[in-house]
């Protein structure tokens, strides 16, 4: 049932306050494909929401904010010691991080306690420690929003590159993400090449025993969304050229910087923000994490205006410092006001 003027304060893990104008969670097809049929008819704004574990809301969601609660899990042999895992996208990532880990199939063991549902993982290209969803990903299925129409999509299709996708260009704000379908192994493939992640684990480690030492790592660096108001990394690690890299380590030769495979360098954006001193910073009901420069925060009694002005005064001071640009990470929704 579709209900009115529902308060969202909880179901974003910054904690901002906003409210949907309309608001439908269900784990029915059916039930989607009615939504968004009656949204067309009545020419509602519609907005797609997962865990809001990625986003900064503004107070007013005008429109239906639809929330799909999917959380079937199904396992299917796929020969050469491979498995395809169905979930549906209202599952939570790390319960599902948990029980292939618990199985000891391997491939997103490094991408444990990643906030957030399934169904958000393709839209940001989830990575960590190494490891993308774009490297296990066999299929997304969704929903047309303009006319319920179902579609799959492939890893080719989706144009996954660094915490983007289609999702994020030609088919924002136009489907919704029903099933992911992932192809992870029964082999042990651990990747543990990644900061001092291996010298946490046995010689030979199980994916549990990965999961575990990934989630011990994040948990040391990153505040709990339920504690502390957050959406994980707020900015991209920016990529410059070789030659940009180059000039920047001449003048910071302790920068962490990673070459990458296209020529280009990936720098680390939490470095960039903490050699600006603004590690710890608080302004007003905002601030930038003690431990983790990439992380900002919202303390409580605060709005998306006060979170982004202090986005912006990051952003600026690492482009004066550094002449580098950095890109906010979270999507950002709805209105300012009614």
């Amino acid at each position: 049932m579709i209900r009115s003027d529902v308060d969202l304060s909880s179901a974003n893990t910054l904690g901002l306050p906003c409210r949907a104008e309309r608001f439908l969670a269900t784990d029915d097809i059916g039930s989607v494909r009615d939504a968004l049929r009656q949204a067309v008819k009545q020419g509602w704004p519609l907005t797609v929401l997962g865990g809001g574990s990625n986003l900064v809301l503004h107070p007013w969601l005008p429109g239906l904010v639809l929330q799909p609660t999917f959380t079937n899990l199904r396992f299917e042999e796929a020969g050469q010691g491979e498995v395809l895992v169905h979930v549906g996208a209202g599952l939570n990532w790390h319960v599902l991080v948990e029980a292939l880990a618990e199985r000891d199939l391997w491939g997103i063991e490094n991408l444990a306690l990643i906030p957030g549902h399934c169904g958000a993982a393709p839209i940001q290209n989830i990575g960590a420690y190494g490891v993308e969803l774009a490297d296990v990903l066999e299929q997304v299925h969704l929903l047309h929003l303009e006319d319920g129409r179902e579609a799959i999509l492939g890893r080719d299709d989706c144009a996954f590159g660094y915490r983007d996708s289609i999702f994020k260009h030609a088919l924002e704000n136009r489907v919704v993400i029903t099933r992911l379908v992932l192809r992870v192994s029964k082999r042990a493939q651990p990747r543990l090449d990644y900061g001092d992640l291996a010298s946490r684990l046995p010689a030979a480690p199980s994916a549990s025993d990965v999961a575990a030492a990934v989630s011990a790592v994040r948990r040391e660096k990153l505040p709990d969304p339920a504690v502390l108001g957050n959406a994980g990394s707020f900015f991209k690690n920016p990529v410059v050229s070789a030659e940009k890299a180059r000039m920047l380590l001449s003048r910071n030769p302790g920068m962490p910087h990673f070459p990458l495979a296209d020529g280009n360098v990936k720098l680390a954006a939490g470095w960039l923000i903490d050699q600006c001193g603004l590690k710890g910073l608080r302004e007003g009901h905002v601030g930038i994490h003690d431990r983790q420069a990439l992380v900002l925060v919202h303390h409580g009694g605060g709005s998306a205006t006060e979170l982004l002005a202090l986005a912006q005064r990051v952003v600026g001071e690492v482009q004066a410092r550094f002449d580098v640009t950095l890109e906010r990470e979270p999507r950002l929704m709805g209105e300012t006001a009614r």
